[in-house]
Order: structure tokens, then C-alpha cells, then sequence
């Protein structure tokens, strides 16, 4: 059995331990180790999540199954874009892919998305990701591309977006 509840501070280094578990499953057939561990270091550190929540600039989710935290969804508002929201990070432990869990974390950020009376969903995703299949599935169309430079690397994504 499983629930959903939002993240609270002491809930960092719950996050950041299913961050670097999925990053390395997932990102390894498609990016450098070096440049894996760089974007764990910078988009998941302890402070950066701190920060995230302690400001509310980003409200993440945790499902839990027996007890134990499988996987996460980050989203907030898009600061250059209020209309829309963004799903900012979306991730299942490798023993839990398959059980529908990413789903079912999508349609509750839906949820939210729709009670703050906002009807768009945007998220990136790198071009060579297989979940890109899997966002297709749920609704999400290609809206554009976009390269962002993290430090000395690039992130090589399609921007994706589902109206609700």
C-alpha cells in the first residue's frame, strides 16, 4: 500500500538518497559519470533543497510504500511563466518503475496544479531519456527544445506540456 505526502525539512536526505539511487539507474547509459555526480552535487544539495522548502519556491512530494519513501515529484510555479507550473523533478526508485507510481505522482501534481486554478504542466526532459516515452503517455506533447548550461555541462532537453 502506498500515500502521498508533502516533503518537509526533515525530509532531505530521504529526497537526495532517491535523487542519487534514480540519477545513476536512469542517467548512466546517457551521460558521464562526472557530469551525473557535478548535477547530483549542484541541483541536490542539502542546502538547495533546504532552501527550496524553507521558501516554498519548490513543494515536493513524497510517496511512500510500507513505510518507506520510493519517490518523489518536485513542482512550483514557473518564475519566468506564473500561468503555468512545472513539474521540476519526478523520481522512482529502480525497484519501484513499473508499479505506476511516477503516474500516480503526476496526476496529484495535476491536482495541485488545477486547485491553484492553473490549467498548463511543463516539464523538461533530456532528449535521450526513455521516460520521454512514458510522459507521451500521460498527455505531455513536445512543446520545444532547450539547452542549459549547469556549471560546465549542458542539459539537453525537450520541454514538454500538458494542458489540463
Amino acid at each position: 500500500m502506498y500515500f502521498i505526502r508533502k516533503a518537509t525539512l526533515d525530509d532531505i536526505e530521504t529526497i537526495r538518497d532517491i535523487a542519487e539511487k534514480t540519477w545513476r539507474h536512469t542517467y548512466s547509459p546517457i551521460l558521464e559519470k562526472e557530469q551525473i555526480d557535478y548535477m547530483l552535487s549542484e541541483i541536490y544539495s542539502a542546502d538547495k533543497i533546504e532552501l527550496q522548502l524553507r521558501h516554498d519556491t519548490q513543494t515536493y512530494l513524497l510517496l511512500i510504500e510500507d513505510d518507506k519513501p520510493v519517490a518523489f515529484a518536485g513542482y512550483a510555479l514557473r518564475d519566468e511563466a506564473p500561468e503555468i507550473y512545472k513539474l521540476h523533478k519526478l523520481y522512482c526508485l529502480p525497484e519501484t518503475q513499473g508499479k505506476g507510481y511516477g503516474k500516480i505522482l503526476i496526476n496529484e501534481v495535476i491536482n495541485k496544479t488545477l486547485e491553484a486554478g492553473k490549467h498548463t504542466l511543463d516539464l523538461n526532459v533530456n532528449r535521450y531519456n526513455k521516460a520521454k516515452n512514458f510522459y507521451e503517455k500521460m498527455g505531455f506533447v513536445i512543446a520545444y527544445e532547450e539547452d542549459i548550461p549547469i556549471g560546465k555541462y549542458w542539459m539537453n532537453d525537450y520541454v514538454m506540456r500538458k494542458e489540463l
